[in-house]
């Protein structure tokens, strides 16, 4: 299946859309560990009240960057190139080395703390096999569709 042209538009909207996915989650961090976090990690600084101002920019920089690495992990000659699971793999890597940069610029907490990189090890593998098995789900979903159609279309040739 051929898909359409890309505009500046459908990246815009990638991007917040995956701003919104990260927003979220961070709510609700906020809500459970907001307030035993608040002097530790300048994420949580506002506790259970809410996220700052520039926490809500630099996750808005997390969502351009990881928006930028689905981007390059989906051009045609890597398409052709390279296997979705290479691809996907490297998509993965290539996010979580912004991130952990992003940690260390930003100081969102301490890097000699090992329970803290744990914890984000842990969160960002559970967050990767997440989104792993909803693109799996929304892959057959579309699948079971598409089947659906094609065998309507051969019963009535």
């Amino acid at each position: 299946m051929m898909e359409e042209k890309k505009t500046i538009f459908n990246y815009i909207s990638q991007t917040f859309a995956t701003y919104g996915v990260i927003v979220l989650i961070f709510i609700l961090f906020s809500l459970f560990i907001g307030e035993s976090a608040a002097e530790y990690s300048p994420l949580f600084a506002l506790g259970k009240e809410g996220l700052s101002l520039p926490i809500l920019a630099e996750l808005l920089l997390l969502a351009v960057m990881i928006t930028g690495a689905q981007v390059v992990f989906v051009t045609d000659i890597l398409i052709k190139n390279l296997s979705i699971v290479l691809r996907n793999v490297l998509l993965f890597v290539t996010v979580f080395i912004v991130m952990v940069i992003m940690i260390i610029i930003f100081d969102w907490f301490p890097t000699n703390d090992i329970t803290a990189w744990m914890g984000f090890v842990i969160s960002y593998a559970v967050s990767m096999l997440v989104s792993v098995g909803i693109t799996k789900l929304r892959e057959h979903l579309e699948n079971s569709k598409m089947q659906k159609a094609l065998d309507k279309y051969n019963k009535d040739i």
